[in-house]
């Protein structure tokens, strides 16, 4: 195929016509999908349907020590759950504290403290004449929508195939004051699947923060949702190369099930230093008298152990990669060889990124819209949804059947060459 910048105008303006005319049957096929958010499907959530039989109204109840899991009480989680999280993520159990179904409310929350009541004694950020957080990007949204509710100031921080810039990151972090943390996803990052590197892993946790307050916000969000089991990634562990740098507080990791079992009925875990979980615990004790324990025992009785849940995450691997090779198969064959936008192949994660030429990717998300197929909106995956740029868009997958992501590509791939003719046609 042509590349569309080596067109003339006459040739460019031909095509134009042709893709008009297909989209206009597009349009009116009357296609109604919703590409927005990485929600599991249906055949996903079903794998773990059996779990909801697990603790019936004949059940004992009882956790450690004879607790009565009904009842108030164990703020911080059970510890079977603790156990659980402690061995999936390689971490020691006095590390874990185990929360509701959602880490976002635990990162939420771990900000609106910092803002109201500081961290470890230390000034509240609310008290500070300018409190800034850095933001990889391409990213993910909901982070920083939380930044950015309390009007804490964000930076943008490139991200590549190893993780951020880190030369970037050492010299905010290590010379300023007013940085007091940073957003991650280390694993199969949301929207780019970027995998960090060794190296970045080990100056994140070896950071000289000018804060005494700073902290590593790691959301290993995807910590074990590969999709190609033949190219599984492998991340060092943040807890111990803090720890082996000497700075041990200086982490938040969160996980949760939230992909693993059910997105509204998972459980979340909060896991950092000692220090940290009793500086937590203060304002939890207040916020909270306990978490759902009968839904922690629930998953642990479901998975036993860290094999129980890879294995589950196998069946969830089996589901999600015809759909990723269905969107990589479509984005390579139609527009392969053409220059209007690059792609990286994730290994694992929800998303799949994508990158227009420049100013094309509002245009593309109107027209997909237009036809019945709804995108994350372009500039989400940046703080302030500015991505300056204008190339940034975030595809989800994983909710649509076989057949209906079929139809989604072919919308989405049209999209993207009908708004890059009108960029050369200065449209």
């Amino acid at each position: 195929m042509k590349a569309y910048k080596d067109m003339n105008r006459e040739e460019l303006l031909s095509t134009q016509a042709q893709l008009k005319q297909e989209y206009d049957r597009l349009k009116s096929m009357g296609i109604s999908l919703d590409m927005s958010r990485g929600k599991p499907g249906t055949d996903q959530l079903d794998l773990s349907t059996p779990m909801l039989d697990i603790l019936g109204s004949s059940a004992a109840f009882k956790g450690a020590n004879n607790m009565d899991l009904r009842n108030y009480g164990l703020v911080d989680g059970i510890d079977e759950a603790k156990e659980l999280f402690a061995e999936l993520m390689e971490c020691p159990k006095d590390h874990v504290m185990v929360f509701g179904n959602s880490s976002l409310s635990i990162m939420y929350d771990l900000i609106s403290k910092a803002m109201v009541h500081g961290i470890c004694g230390n000034i509240p950020w609310c008290k500070l004449d300018k409190v800034k957080f850095l933001c990889p990007v391409p990213g993910y949204d909901r982070h920083f929508a939380i930044t950015e509710s309390f009007g804490i100031e964000m930076i943008n921080i490139p991200l590549d195939e190893n993780g951020p810039d880190m030369d970037l990151v050492e010299e905010y972090v290590n010379g300023d004051p007013a940085v007091k943390g940073i957003w991650n996803i280390p694993k199969y990052s949301n929207p780019t699947g970027v995998v960090y590197s060794d190296e970045t892993v080990r100056r994140f946790a070896n950071l000289k923060p000018a804060a005494p307050d700073f902290r590593i916000y790691w959301d290993n969000a995807y910590a074990v949702h590969h999709v190609f089991l033949e190219d599984k990634a492998r991340i060092l562990n943040i807890v111990e190369e803090c720890e082996k740098a000497g700075n041990p507080d200086i982490y938040y990791e969160l996980c949760s099930t939230s992909k693993i079992t059910f997105p509204g009925a998972g459980v979340a875990a909060l896991i950092t230093s000692p220090v940290n979980a009793a500086d937590v615990k203060k304002t939890l004790t207040i916020q909270t008298i306990g978490h759902d324990k009968l839904n922690q025992m629930r998953h642990v009785m479901f998975f036993k152990n860290a094999a129980g849940v890879n294995a589950h995450m196998e069946k969830h691997a089996a589901i999600l990669r015809p759909k990723f090779e269905a969107v990589l198969d479509c984005l390579e064959k139609e527009l392969g060889g053409l220059e209007i936008g690059s792609w990286l192949k994730p290994r694992g994660g929800y998303f799949i990124a994508f990158e227009t030429l420049e100013g094309c990717a509002k245009r593309v998300v109107e027209l997909c819209k237009g036809a019945g197929v709804v995108m994350t909106p372009a500039g989400s995956t940046y703080p302030y949804k500015k991505d300056d740029a204008d190339t940034s868009i975030r595809i989800a997958p994983t909710l649509q059947t076989p057949e209906e992501l079929k139809k989604a590509c072919e919308v989405f791939v049209l999209c993207v060459k009908l708004a890059s003719v009108e960029k050369y046609l200065g449209n």
